[in-house]
């Protein structure tokens, strides 16, 4: 009797389990595409903390990946209106939270990489950012990334972008000898820049338009741009079914100039940076 009832308890201990696919709820999906054509409902991840990205300012984020999000997963649903449960994703539990379904989705400036494909299904990528240079406005002493010779920069904790200019390849880009100026974040690194306390801030353009578009005609990107990033849409692992159907979403956003639409609604005022004329190549789902 003591035999059935653990193994009793173990079914219904799986039976819970399967329903938390897709990002929980009382029922499962095959997908997040037929969760979204059926229940209208989805759990999207984003950042928090990036402005004219992904910035929670009231009781949900705004910025361009919040905007694109609710453009593709509103297409994946037919066109009706999704229910969307936002949740904070940092870039250090993404894959987590997508291999134990505590999201469905993500768009958090999610870099497609080789060894993000082993753990992530990514759909896209609906643009390419690139690792740029952030002056003040008024400098004229750099105008290009290897101007960044002996020049002050700044090493914000966790993030290896500096690497690109001051390592050679493989891991760096540059190889120059900056001076490095540490940080906790990239809001102290432009605290810093506008203090004059370095001469550059340098990562993606986009997370550096961010920053410019909070204090308009204070800051400058070179608009130098010398790597590429992908930014993808992140899915449980072999989620194919979604990937198709979150590519056509994206190839149809530059179609009708949606894209175009919102990236001037976030970049627009950023100095250096140009709006994405066509759809990227998208890297195939698997």
């Amino acid at each position: 009797m003591r035999a059935r009832r653990v193994w009793a308890a173990l079914a219904v201990a799986a039976t819970a389990a399967s329903l938390t696919a897709c990002g929980g709820g009382d029922e499962s999906y095959s997908s997040v595409a037929e969760k979204l054509e059926k229940a209208h409902k989805v759990v999207v991840g984003t950042k928090w903390d990036q402005p004219g990205l992904g910035l929670k300012k009231g009781s949900e984020p705004e910025g361009f990946d919040v905007d694109v999000a609710k453009y593709v997963v509103k297409e994946l649903a037919g066109g009706k209106d999704v229910d969307i449960t936002w949740k904070e994703s940092a870039s250090s539990n993404r894959e987590a939270f997508l291999a134990n379904g505590t999201v469905d989705i993500i768009f958090a400036s999610y870099s497609i990489t080789e060894s993000r494909k082993e753990k992530v299904t990514f759909g896209g990528p609906y643009v390419l950012a690139h690792q740029d240079v952030m002056v003040r406005s008024d400098d004229s002493a750099i105008s290009k990334p290897t101007d960044l010779a002996g020049k002050r920069i700044c090493q914000a904790a966790g993030s290896n972008s500096y690497k690109r200019i001051t390592d050679p390849p493989p891991d760096g880009e540059l190889n120059l000898d900056a001076q490095l100026v540490g940080a906790a974040t990239y809001s102290e690194c432009v605290s810093k820049l506008g203090g004059n306390n370095l001469d550059a801030v340098t990562t993606d353009d986009l997370i550096l338009a961010g920053f410019a578009g909070q204090a308009p005609g204070k800051f400058k990107i070179l608009g130098q741009p010398f790597t590429d990033e992908k930014y993808g849409v992140g899915l449980k692992k072999g989620d194919t079914k979604t990937c198709e159907a979150v590519n056509a979403a994206i190839g149809k956003m530059y179609q009708d100039g949606t894209m175009q639409q919102i990236f001037t609604k976030w970049f627009g005022q950023a100095q250096g940076l140009k709006a994405p004329t066509g759809v990227p190549t998208f890297e195939g789902c698997s």
